[in-house]
């Protein structure tokens, strides 16, 4: 027992001396840091402290004083950028007590200073301290003074205060939204409650009137904090911090307001950041963005860059008021060269101004450039096949003058040549004999491209074959015409003269001519809305008595001609025109165009198709996916939605039904992969396979969707993995020596996969609208090819195309080139007219080396050879001078009709034996509208050419840089004209001259400095 008291004896000696220890170093602690105070902060803080005495003391006339000593003091402290000011570190500990004064004193204008300074002190309380100091620092300042003089306690203080309205804002909203009534209830509780503290002690009466103050988020009015944040924003605006000032507003949803507080020396960095944010913001956000930043262009008079937004937005009336700012006719004309390079169809009274708009004198400046830089000398083919570098040794035999290797010769030829009006080989008659049936109609129509943009010269070359007795001759040439009218208009429209006689639908001529004056009619007036086309095409849509073909391609030429116009009539016809026909009809491989010229009509417009995807709801076709996912992916084109592509990624992990589902042979690969992969991730894409049978899966406003923005693109991937993967070991085991795969499945209720394929292209289409969306799509790209159907793998290639097209990067054609020796040959020969898609009119080294050894590995396969050498055209498109690319403007603008074109013949290649390889080669012209000159020539008030030096380097992104940083990097000096290769950007080399376009491409009008003066060497 002694032992024990003992024990237990010493256990409370040892926790007392380690209590005793505890408060020793508390006190030395404390000590300490008193120690290390300097005396200035020491008197600082005695100073401090004497002041929050004396306002928790009894004498009035001590707190005005003190209150006003207070403010000097943190109002003169100083401290680095990452430390708290010592009189805010000091006052800190008092802060519940000068809370505590509130309540006491009565007098309104004591009440407002100390407000002003617990707004400040605040600033060092968060909600970690507790619940009790959330937004304690706002609430404070809406209790004192809100007006410009809050600027005087510095940028931090405000950063922190607009932090906190956002938070005010949108708890405020949140508010309001979930309970309208909640108001009402507000007043009966509060009466309730009154009764209630009538009955308790004045102690809980306390508790309860300090726990109300603090729910302070409830007391916020919107008005109030869109007040304080304007009066902040301005702050921003004059301080440099453009940044913040739109973010602001963008949390408390005014960015409407901003135009007229930005002056002309903050415009340009405010409207930089705006339109950065616009790709990462969702709809209506992004369009308020646009209209912000056009406003605020158009108020500084920046209207090229006022223009381009309209253009973006695609709104005449816009467009309209851009015009009408100025009565400058040089500055209208300038205008009018920005809208040709988009081919608008925007009219004007001034036919000056309306002939810049129309392209007029494209073909001249185009001739020019090239004449300046050596290249008018024609080329031929062999130019670019190099046969002697060809390493096969079936290079030189006969099998290469087949009829369809003479046809791939007179497209190299005429890729080749675009542009130039000249060149060898068509033009001796006899070529275009060496090649039969579809053959002589494309050797024919390459005519017209070589005459690209050259109405008269390109008509008249093109005339003597209308007189032929060959139908495919007599075809070609009406094609020709149109190819060669392509982009350029004016008042007499000759093409649409000689084409418009060989539409009717009334004659029983031969069906070929029709087709090919529809192509010529879509080509050559692509983004034009000319009302005659569509008078003219517009019966054959809904006409039964012409065959499929005509409808599909008159609905194809409709889509091209009305892009992005959202047209009702185009819109009901075509879909009256499915509805009628027969259900075998509807698997048809034209049906696909007849679907495309729906879902190009909606190009851009992802605001304005809720109404058409219900009306394709309605209809009980099993065409109804198709459309519906070919409409969404043209809306959203160029917008990066995340939501989209999502929803187009899921689509593409639905089954093919017709395979089996065997989970245990994976292999440990995909096991690994579906290692990470979320459990509820994974359960929701079962849920989404056990859906897809019905029509619904494409629902673009889907609320499911917004789910899956917060999961990672690589779960997404490896979901591909999981679903896709017995998918691909049947197709592989299904595919034949030929290379041609089977066709999408089709079960006894008509519903087939096609639409997958289209997904595919969808998240190229969406994703090329900003970079990192774009390098995300090319992993996903990467998982496709290895898990995905037939249909799938068949669409990658092309897709990887359609996001880099004239972009030749490493990583992209080095994958296209294995793709190009894959067992399924149409995947190989849409891998390689994507090699061709992302080097066209580059000249790319690599790639020719490329395609030259793919030339010599399917020197035996007629259709492979046929696809390499039209790469090989397309590599060398205008001898380097042009460009597929949709993006002009240093990538700020993107023409509708140029990624129409593009997607046209990708899905066409989605079978590439049914069309280009086949007898419908002429669909590969569909590209000429996407060709454009990458170009920059400088000219004079006279629009006639002027020489001068200018910069050229890579692109650099200054948005949000401070001061003026360079635009440029790695920057070579040239004399105009000069080529623009893509991600550069030109710059002129001194103040001599100034532009009056925003940004050195294309056709810039120059007018001379006054202010110059020129400094000697």
């Amino acid at each position: 027992m002694t032992n024990e008291k003992d024990k237990s004896a010493a256990k409370h000696d040892v926790a007392a001396s380690l209590t005793e220890s505890k408060k020793q170093k508390g006190k030395k602690a404390l000590q300490k840091e008193e120690e290390e105070l300097s005396e200035e902060d020491l008197q600082l803080k005695s100073d401090l402290d004497m002041l929050v005495e004396r306002l928790l003391g009894s004498q009035l006339d001590l707190y005005l004083p003190s209150l006003e000593s207070m403010k000097k003091f943190i109002r003169e402290s100083t401290s680095s950028m990452t430390a708290v000011p010592k009189p805010l570190k000091f006052l800190r500990p008092h802060y519940p007590a000068l809370v505590s004064l509130t309540d006491k004193w009565d007098n309104k204008e004591y009440k407002q200073k100390l407000s002003d300074i617990l707004s400040i002190i605040g600033m060092t309380y968060s909600d970690t301290d507790g619940p009790q100091y959330h937004l304690d620092s706002l609430r404070w300042r809406l209790q004192s003074n809100v007006d410009s003089a809050i600027g005087e306690w510095g940028h931090e203080y405000l950063r922190h205060l607009a932090l906190e309205i956002g938070d005010a804002y949108h708890e405020t909203v949140d508010d309001e939204d979930s309970s309208k009534p909640e108001v009402a209830s507000r007043d009966v509780e509060g009466d309730q409650s009154i009764k209630k503290e009538k009955n308790t002690d004045s102690s809980e009466v306390s508790k309860q009137s300090e726990i109300n103050a603090k729910n302070v988020h409830v007391t916020f009015k919107v008005e109030e904090l869109i007040q304080l944040s304007m009066i902040i924003v301005e702050y921003f605006l004059k301080h440099n911090a453009e940044t913040e000032a739109v973010d602001l507003l963008l949390e408390i949803e005014q960015i409407e307001r901003l135009p007229k507080y930005v002056e002309h020396e903050t415009y340009s960095r405010v409207c930089n950041y705006i339109e950065a944010c616009v790709p990462l913001l969702a709809p209506p956000d992004d369009l308020a963005f646009l209209h912000t930043a056009y406003t605020i262009y158009l108020n500084n008079n920046q209207l090229p860059q006022a223009l381009r937004l309209a253009m973006h937005l695609d709104d005449d009336s816009l467009i309209k008021a851009v015009f009408d700012a100025t009565n400058d006719e040089l500055v209208q004309k300038q205008l009018g060269l920005i809208l040709a390079q988009q081919n608008s169809s925007y009219t004007v009274e001034n036919e000056d101004v309306q002939a810049c708009i129309s392209n007029v004198k494209l073909s001249e400046y185009f001739k020019y450039l090239v004449g300046e830089l050596n290249l008018l000398k024609p080329k031929v083919p062999e130019d670019v096949y190099k046969s002697h570098l060809e390493t096969s040794i079936f290079a030189s035999t006969s099998r290469l003058e087949s009829a369809k290797q003479n046809l791939a010769t007179a497209f190299v030829s005429s890729f080749l040549n675009a542009g130039y009006g000249t060149e060898k080989l068509i033009d001796d008659e006899k070529w275009i004999y060496r090649t039969k049936g579809e053959g002589m109609l494309s050797t024919t129509a390459s005519l017209g491209l070589v005459n690209l943009w050259d109405i008269n010269e390109g008509l008249q070359k093109l005339d003597k074959f209308l007189y032929s007795d060959q139908p495919d001759v007599k075809a070609g040439a009406l094609l020709g015409m149109g190819i060669a009218t392509s982009s350029v208009h004016d008042s007499v429209e000759p093409a649409l003269l000689i084409l418009q006689d060989y539409v009717s639908a009334d004659t029983e001529q031969d069906a070929k001519l029709t087709a090919a004056a529809i192509n010529g009619l879509g080509i050559a007036f692509a983004g034009s809305k000319n009302e005659e086309v569509l008078n003219l095409l517009s019966p054959l849509v809904s006409d039964p008595s012409v065959s499929l073909e005509i409808q599909a391609l008159a609905a194809l030429a409709l889509g091209h001609v009305f892009v992005g116009t959202c047209n009702g009539d185009i819109t009901s016809t075509i879909l009256q025109a499915l509805l009628e026909e027969d259900p075998l009809e509807l698997t048809s491989k034209w049906i696909r165009f007849m679907s495309l010229g729906l879902g190009l009509l909606y190009m851009g417009k992802y605001d304005q198709i809720d109404d058409v995807l219900e009306t394709i709801d309605a209809i009980e076709h099993p065409i109804v996916k198709t459309l519906k996912v070919l409409v969404t992916i043209c809306a959203y084109a160029g917008t990066g939605n995340v939501l989209q592509i999502q929803q187009l990624l899921q689509m593409c992990t639905v089954k093919a039904r017709n395979d089996d589902d065997d989970e245990d042979d994976d292999d440990e690969d995909e096991d690994e992969d579906e290692a990470e992969v979320d459990p509820a991730a994974e359960e929701e894409e079962d849920e989404d396979d056990n859906e897809a049978a019905g029509a619904e899966t494409s629902n673009v406003e889907s609320e499911n969707a917004t789910s899956s923005v917060v999961k990672s693109s690589n779960d997404n991937a490896d979901n591909d993995n999981e679903n896709g993967n017995d998918s691909q070991m049947d197709t592989d085991e299904s595919s034949t020596k030929s290379g041609k795969a089977s066709e999408p499945s089709q079960d006894n209720s008509g519903e087939d996969d096609t639409y997958q394929g289209y997904c595919v292209l969808g998240l190229a289409l969406i994703a090329m609208g900003e970079e990192i969306g774009q390098e995300m799509s090319l992993r996903h790209f990467d998982h496709l090819v290895h898990y995905g159907t037939a249909l799938i793998r068949r669409a990658v290639p092309l897709a990887m195309g359609l996001v880099s097209a004239s972009n030749p990067e490493m990583s992209v054609y080095d994958t296209l080139s294995r793709y190009s020796h894959d067992q399924d040959l149409d995947v190989a020969y849409n891998a390689i007219f994507s090699m061709g898609l992302i080097g066209a009119g580059t000249n790319n080294a690599r790639l020719a080396q490329l395609l030259r050894q793919l030339a010599s590995y399917y020197i035996n396969d007629q259709n492979g050879l046929f696809i390499t050498r039209i790469a090989q055209g397309l590599v060398h498109l205008g001898k380097g001078t042009l460009t597929l690319s949709p993006f002009s403007t240093d990538r700020q603008a993107m023409s509708k009709v140029s990624l129409a074109s593009l997607l046209t013949v990708s899905i066409a290649l989605l079978d590439p034996t049914s069309f280009i390889l086949n007898d419908h080669s002429s669909l590969l012209f569909y590209l000429v509208p996407a060709m454009n000159p990458r170009m920059l020539v400088t000219v004079d008030s006279d629009l006639k050419p002027l020489k001068v030096n200018v910069r050229v380097g890579q692109a650099v992104d200054v948005v949000g840089q401070a001061g003026r940083p360079k635009t440029i990097t790695g920057w070579v000096t040239h004399s105009t004209p000069v080529l623009l290769g893509y991600g550069e950007r030109a710059e002129l080399e001194n103040d001599e001259y100034y532009a009056l376009a925003s940004s050195l491409e294309g056709v810039v009008i120059l007018k001379k400095n006054p202010d110059y003066m020129e400094v000697d060497a």
